[in-house]
């Protein structure tokens, strides 16, 4: 019996995922915990495995598109079974095969002979893959026979346009770089279109010697796009201000050293000096709930609790998953919690749920010897801390000059939602609480 492979639903804020790869073609053999494809949501990749053996019947979409969730991707079953039931809710997203058809052709060995339209079509829909090639290409994909369903132009249509030569880089391109019509009222017709290039005076006139201009042209994966619009969207946004200050990390660094020669014998987790950060920033938020907070343009939303935001650089860029109610957990807890969390990242299996509701971040940058540099803010929160590395600094204690090692903070702040003096307050609390961590921890 055919079974459907769904799209599935990772975390409930997630309505649709991009199918980033696949795996198997219709017509090969599927055995129980192959991967079928490998979809992305706005912030991680996962692969879809199959839970039964059989033949790939169908494929419904095609990589790079943007699939509903719970919606059916493929069908996969025994040889020469009908699939048609299943076309329907994949219908007028993509080419779909033949309803009469089993073992349906990749849509890419399907060829399709372009005949020359006389007038370009008003409110064309295009499948994304289509819209690619045909920019890629520069082709008017207004004057394409569309195969797909519901009349819809599919990438098949766009590629027999290529294969007839039917270009918008033409002989009626004039050096502007406008296509200037031959047709009444000098209107482009397909003859414009299908001219032969005429070349240009940067064309025409000889070329010395060429330099060697090699490059590797790679598409942006969905992941840093998303990454650079929310850079973008919060840099064009916010009004953004950074103070930079440092600490004496005598005390957390003594701590850190008894913690580490008695984890085994008490069965601690690996608490490293940015799991000291955390717990110390998750509890000086408590009485600075401007820094702890989510700024919209008409209100302020202030939480009680601190759901602690930790930027972690993956092979798929940068994630930041969020430690819930982080006040609320002991440095033990937050260590725990902040290693699985990272290995999630860093394995590309972290859901959706756990990347979002931060209410503030920290960023560490010191294992990179970053003495300081400026965090981007994740809207809509006010505040994101940036750790650097530590230097070894001097200072007069006593009437004498004393080296301590220092570790310097980078607080970046939304100057909409709070001043330069309530973020400097905290910053300040932040490092007396470091600076003093032993007490801290007796609270």
């Amino acid at each position: 019996m055919a079974t459907p492979i769904l799209m599935p639903r990772q975390g409930q804020s997630v309505e649709s995922c991009i199918i980033a790869k696949w795996h198997k073609a219709v017509g090969d053999s599927v055995a129980a915990g192959d991967v079928l494809f490998t979809y992305e949501t706005d912030k991680a990749t996962f692969d879809e495995e199959a839970k039964e053996a059989g033949t790939m019947l169908g494929i419904f979409f095609e990589e790079g598109d943007d699939v509903p969730c719970l919606t059916t991707v493929c069908v996969i079953g025994n040889a020469g079974e009908d699939i048609s039931e299943f076309t329907v809710s994949a219908a007028g997203e993509d080419e779909l095969p033949p309803k009469d058809a089993t073992l349906a052709p990749a849509p890419e060995q399907v060829k399709v002979e372009f005949k020359s339209a006389e007038a370009p079509k008003d409110n064309v829909f295009i499948s994304p893959r289509a819209k690619n090639l045909a920019s890629k290409h520069h082709v008017d994909f207004r004057y394409a026979n569309a195969t797909g369903p519901n009349g819809r132009v599919i990438e098949r249509d766009v590629q027999s346009m290529i294969d007839a030569g039917i270009m918008t880089t033409s002989a009626a391109q004039g050096a502007d770089g406008d296509i200037k019509g031959t047709g009444i009222g000098g209107r482009i017709s397909v003859s414009d279109l299908n001219a032969p290039a005429a070349p240009s005076a940067a064309q025409a006139a000889p070329v010395a010697s060429a330099p060697d201009m090699e490059f590797e042209e790679v598409k942006l994966p969905n992941i840093r796009k998303v990454i650079a619009k929310s850079m973008h969207n919060s840099l064009s946004t916010m009004a953004q201000l950074t103070l930079n200050s440092s600490f004496d990390a005598t005390d957390i660094m003594a701590y850190r050293a008894k913690i580490k020669a008695n984890k085994d014998r008490l069965n601690l987790a690996n608490i490293t000096l940015n799991d000291i950060v955390l717990y110390a920033v998750s509890r000086t938020l408590l009485a600075h709930k401007e820094a702890n907070a989510h700024f919209y343009d008409d209100k302020m939303v202030y939480f009680k609790n601190v759901h602690l935001g930790m930027a972690v650089d993956s092979p798929r860029g940068l994630i930041v998953p969020t430690i819930f109610n982080s006040n609320r957990k002991s440095l033990n807890d937050i260590a725990a919690e902040s290693k699985t969390l990272a290995e999630k990242c860093q394995q590309g299996t972290i859901t959706p749920d756990e990347i979002t509701g931060g209410t503030f971040t920290v960023t560490n940058l010191g294992s990179l010897g970053i003495e300081s540099f400026t965090p981007v803010i994740n809207p809509p929160q006010t505040c994101i801390l940036g750790v650097n590395n530590i230097e070894t600094k001097v200072k007069e204690v006593n009437g004498e000059y004393k080296y301590y090692p220092a570790m310097s903070l980078s607080l970046t702040f939304d100057h909409r939602a709070l001043d330069g003096a309530p973020a400097a307050k905290f910053l300040k609390d932040l490092k007396q609480n470091l600076e003093n961590f032993s007490i801290l921890l007796a609270k």
